[in-house]
């Protein structure tokens, strides 16, 4: 049975002929139209909010390839982030071994909890799944975490239609967690995706495109027009997919050193390498210092960071510190 709060519970409590509850379910994984969001909407007294981001996939088959490109497993542990309508979840839930659903809009949280209720292995949580910007939120962690400890089978996947403006610190921090989810499934905006799988020398390519590389192997599955989502947004969106690849992040020496190094790198992305180099490392390293360090890379002063591939960054993180780890104890 879904599990919330005892105070959300009580709002939640049923009055309808249980008989009927299976097939409202069977109706509700079927209906997802504009007509039937509208309808809903409606008869809870809410609209979409646009300043969280709320964006409704109305198109059945988009929803049913989401989850097939997540291939849930039945110990899969799920961690959707936007219940919404809970259109989604309940595809979901009869896949998978525990399906934990963050919602931050309470009106939605109680409209999908109705449509919830008969789902056994589902956790909805009222919160919003960043404590900040670079942090996740620890009630949600800490039920996330409570489910992997009492089932240590199961692989944690990220499936999800994610609010754009918080899509890329969702994935991100869980990301830089000492044990990451095993894939992302998620809908996001395309240009987040096109960043994330960008190669060298183009516009795309930055530290997004190396944090994800790094460690997982990265793909779009399918660009999705505005006109399939209710309210439709201005920019297209994209079924993203990351595979998370242990043997990848095995090469970079310290996974918060190389987040800081490559956020510098391209914090002014036209400037040449030494320039970032010296400002990232300001106090640590001479001018000199970082001459040598390109020279030994066989590296030009006006290379930029953008031509650089994931490999020859890699090097340059560790080499720099290195050289500046010696200096300080010298």
């Amino acid at each position: 049975m879904v599990k919330w709060s005892t105070s959300v519970r009580e709002t939640f409590s049923r009055k309808e002929d249980p008989t009927v509850t299976d097939q409202r379910k069977q109706d509700f994984m079927q209906d997802q139209t504009l007509k039937f969001l509208l309808r809903r909407f409606e008869e809870a007294g809410i609209s979409p909010k646009h300043k969280l981001g709320q964006n409704f996939l109305m198109d059945q088959n988009l929803l049913k390839l989401v989850v097939r490109s997540a291939d849930i497993q039945p110990t899969d542990i799920i961690l959707e982030v936007g219940t919404g309508t809970g259109g989604l979840t309940v595809q979901m839930a009869p896949l998978a071994r525990h399906v934990i659903t963050v919602e931050l809009d309470p009106q939605l949280f109680q409209l999908a909890g109705e449509e919830l209720f008969s789902c056994e292995n589902v956790t909805m949580l009222n919160q919003d799944i960043l404590k900040n910007k670079n942090r996740l939120n620890p009630v949600v962690m800490e039920q996330i975490d409570s489910l992997r400890a009492q089932y240590p089978d199961a692989d944690l996947k990220l499936v999800a239609n994610l609010p754009y403006s918080v899509a890329t610190p969702i994935m991100t921090n869980l990301l830089a967690l000492p044990d990451p989810p095993r894939s992302m499934t998620v809908l996001i905006q395309k240009e987040v995706g096109e960043r994330m799988m960008a190669e060298p020398n183009t516009k795309d390519y930055g530290a997004l495109s190396l944090w994800c590389q790094c460690q997982a192997d990265v793909r779009i599955v399918r660009i999705i027009p505005p006109g399939v989502f209710f309210p439709p947004p201005k920019v297209y969106s994209a079924i993203v997919h990351l595979e998370y690849r242990p043997e990848k992040r095995a090469k970079v020496t310290d996974l918060h050193r190389w987040h800081d190094f490559i956020r510098a790198m391209f914090f002014h992305r036209r400037k040449f390498l030494r320039s970032e180099l010296i400002s990232c490392f300001k106090n640590q390293l001479e001018k000199s210092d970082v001459d040598l360090i390109l020279e030994k890379m066989g590296l030009k002063p006006e290379t930029r960071a953008e031509q650089l591939d994931l490999e020859t960054m890699l090097k340059l993180c560790d080499t720099s510190y290195e050289i500046a780890e010696a200096k300080k104890n010298a």
